[in-house]
């Protein structure tokens, strides 16, 4: 490479004016008819949902970093977005509401718009010539898949921005002379671009990856320089430490800490987080309760494993097993999760003695409802879900003035190891003390799991009588105490404060945790091995004779593909030759193309190969990333091959250009899937370059007359609505399945 840097004021004349160029053709097709379709499409129901969340301040849970997501709240916020609409469905009209969703897609697009020329700058700084650096650009800019992700209110255009920035920087340093200005400038680029993409998606870590192995390599180098000091090599690391390092980790807790500033008030995602991280929200802030819990107290407990849901009752019955009253676990403050503390020989709830006898290990009681007057019963009866045989239903049974009957008692047993040291572990005490419930009849332990009952119970979590439970899923805690007899100076605890740290920490598990769930099977899925050969892509939208699929430029996908097979090939072919002797490395060209291609070959395979070990759902564009280096491979390559074999400029020129048409063409024939536009049926199948390619060519009429007022249809929703909800009074908790979005 060149020791000198690429960038837009440095560049000859001539290379200013292509760039400028290559960057208003940008715009005119990534913003072409961007107002199209004026209706939901795909994950907008997912981020642009997020977006109307960010606004309202109201507690939100995604799998993915902060940072896409504020850009867009911050778009749609400038341009009046008031955060009412609520992105549900897939198909929902913008214009009726009002909602500025243009502006919000111009922020992706318009960082899909820089992508072109910095792929330009980039394959520059890697000594490519302008006119295979403009090529490189147009097959960015040509790309089908690019172009459709970038147009709606999705988070990939801008984690392809900030890979694509990372590399532009990147390349750039490694030009640099040592602790020169630029060298740093260009160093601290590359760690706040780290930064910026690991904040948009975890998929961000591949990259961070990359520049990991290559920053190793680089130091290895080095340390084999005689000529570096031991003094400038301690130089190089602390200076790399600090900016790949501790610059990107410096911005990703950053965009946490705006995230949490703005989402300061309940909502769908405080569920899954932990009773300690929701009392940090306005209206969950619990009022300090008595500390010591008594025969007579009313209560609240809660679930220590599962995201602490309230155990529950309403006056519904289960449609099978006993019929009696369901017992659920459900994870908002609510009126039904209020159970009195009877003493088994205590059965006149209006008689209770009003001088507290505290409960301790050992004792047995019983939970009243206060709402229902049913008590918690557990028997020998399969549960409603989870039918195993060693699962009972856990029911709530009685009626006002009814005494009870020994399927009532519950057994307390304080776990010292869950407890907080001292006397809550000897008695029982509000926050403080971990304990199980054991059903003094049957030996089975209160349960509850990640199962949810169907409609009928209002999608609330499953709880049960366990004789086989697993220890996190048979903890309680008693969140809230209230007892007559307690004097007014009783000690009083509450949650310990969260201070930003342990908030970010517990968000981090959760989001992990979530994603990995994410294994259920979806439509429009897709495994890695089918991504390099676009076998399949997804179907995004369609209505009104109309569609939005995402495919990719199969010409463009197939020519990255094949050039990282020929790098391949030429690595074993050179390797082998080079044991048997041969001084090919020797060649300032091979030297080239082993280390200029493969820096890049080894960042295309840092964001495609990790997907093998994923079980979870994937799809089409996780490959984009991945895609966007495979481009910058063969483009290097082609650069290398024109030079070094072809050397003639016209031949070189036409070859070029010839290459380039192929790739326009087949955008052009696919473009209406970008852009949701008219064609026929026969035009659709046509287009259709690999037979199984699934978009729906059905969805066209068989003539352009077809688009008439008389022949729209209703939406088609591909993905369908996000999840409803519940009856009056009870909410469920989604599980993360159906609240988190699908993919890494």
């Amino acid at each position: 490479m060149s020791s000198t840097s690429v960038k837009f004021s440095t560049l000859p004349a001539k290379d200013k004016a292509t760039i400028m160029s290559i960057t208003v053709l940008a715009v005119l097709v990534r913003l072409y008819k961007i107002w199209e379709p004026s209706s939901v499409v795909f994950d907008e129901v997912h981020f642009g949902g997020f977006a109307s969340k960010y606004i309202k301040g109201r507690y939100f849970m995604d799998v993915h970093p902060p940072l896409a997501k504020l850009l867009i709240t911050l778009a749609g916020y400038l341009a009046g977005y008031d955060g009412n609409f609520d992105f549900k469905d897939i198909g929902k009209d913008y214009i009726e509401d009002g909602v500025p969703y243009v502006a919000m897609r111009l922020l992706p697009a318009t960082l899909g718009v820089l992508v072109i020329p910095l792929a330009f700058l980039t394959l520059k700084a890697y000594g490519c010539s302008s006119l295979t650096s403009s090529f490189g650009a147009l097959l960015v800019l040509f790309e089908n898949a690019l172009t459709t992700q970038s147009r709606f209110i999705l988070l990939d255009s801008p984690l392809v921005f900030f890979t694509a920035l990372t590399a532009y920087a990147w390349s750039n340093f490694q030009n640099q002379p040592a602790f020169q200005s630029s060298w740093y400038w260009y160093l601290f680029l590359t760690g706040l671009s780290l930064g910026a993409t690991v904040s948009v998606k975890w998929v961000g870590l591949f990259t961070i990856a990359w520049v990991g192995v290559t920053t190793i390599s680089g130091l290895w180098h080095l340390l084999g320089d005689l000529s570096v000091t031991p003094t400038k090599y301690a130089k190089h690391f602390f200076w790399r430490a600090v900016f790949l390092i501790g610059l990107p980790v410096t911005f990703y807790m950053l965009m946490f800490g705006i995230h949490f500033i703005c989402l300061v008030n309940p909502g769908d995602g405080d569920g899954f987080m932990s009773s300690e991280f929701q009392a940090t929200l306005n209206n969950k802030k619990m009022a300090d309760t008595p500390a010591d819990v008594a025969f007579g107290s009313q209560i609240t407990i809660r679930h220590w494993n599962t995201q602490g849901g309230y155990l529950h009752s309403h006056d519904h019955l289960y449609p099978g097993g006993s019929k009696q009253q369901q017992v659920t676990l459900y994870p908002h403050k609510d009126d039904n999760n209020l159970w009195l503390v009877e003493n088994v020989t205590e059965v006149d709830v209006e008689l209770r003695d009003p001088d507290p006898v505290y409960l301790k290990d050992g004792d047995i009681i019983r939970l009243h409802h206060l709402k229902t007057y049913r008590r918690l019963h557990s028997h020998d009866v399969r549960p409603p879900v989870t039918e195993a045989d060693w699962q009972n239903e856990v029911s709530a049974y009685g009626y006002k003035g009814f005494e009870g009957d020994a399927n009532d008692n519950f057994r307390i047993e304080i776990l010292e190891s869950k407890s907080k040291p001292g006397k809550a572990q000897q008695q029982v005490r509000a926050i403080d003390t971990k304990f199980r419930l054991i059903h003094t009849i049957t030996g089975c332990v209160l349960f509850s799991h990640k199962v949810k009952l169907p409609s009928w119970g209002y999608e609330q979590q499953e709880v049960t009588c366990s004789r086989q439970s697993t220890l996190p899923n048979s903890i309680w805690y008693i969140e809230y105490n209230e007892h007559p007899g307690l004097p007014e100076d009783a000690e009083k605890v509450n949650y310990p404060k969260l201070g930003f740290f342990k908030k970010f920490a517990e968000l981090q598990q959760v989001m992990w945790e979530t994603n990995a769930g994410l294994i259920a099977a979806h439509n429009w899925d897709s495994r890695p091995e089918a991504w390099p050969y676009l076998r399949r892509g997804i179907n995004f939208w369609i209505k009104d004779h109309r569609q939005v699929y995402l495919i990719g430029n199969i010409f463009t996908w197939w020519l990255g593909t094949a050039g990282l097979v020929i790098y391949c090939l030429f690595k074993i072919t050179t390797i082998l030759r080079w044991q048997r002797g041969y001084g090919d490395y020797s060649l300032a060209s091979v030297q080239a193309f082993s280390n200029k291609v493969g820096t890049n070959v080894v960042a295309w395979a840092l964001h495609y190969f990790p997907f093998f070990l994923m079980k979870r759902q994937l799809f089409l564009h996780h490959y984009l990333p991945a895609l966007y280096f495979s481009i910058l491979s063969v483009v290097i390559a082609w650069d290398l091959f024109c030079k070094n074999v072809l050397k003639h400029r016209a031949i070189t020129t036409v070859a070029t250009i010839g290459l380039l048409v192929a790739a326009v063409y087949i955008f052009v024939t696919l473009s209406p899937l970008a852009y949701a536009e008219q064609w026929t049926r026969d035009q659709c199948e046509n287009a259709r370059f690999l037979k199984h390619w699934d978009f729906d060519c059905n969805a066209f009429p068989t003539d352009i007359s077809g688009y008439d007022a008389s022949s729209i249809t209703n939406v088609s929703s591909v993905q369908g609505s996000v999840a409803g909800e519940t009856d009056g009074s009870d909410s469920s908790l989604l599980s993360p399945e159906e609240m988190a979005r699908d993919e890494l």
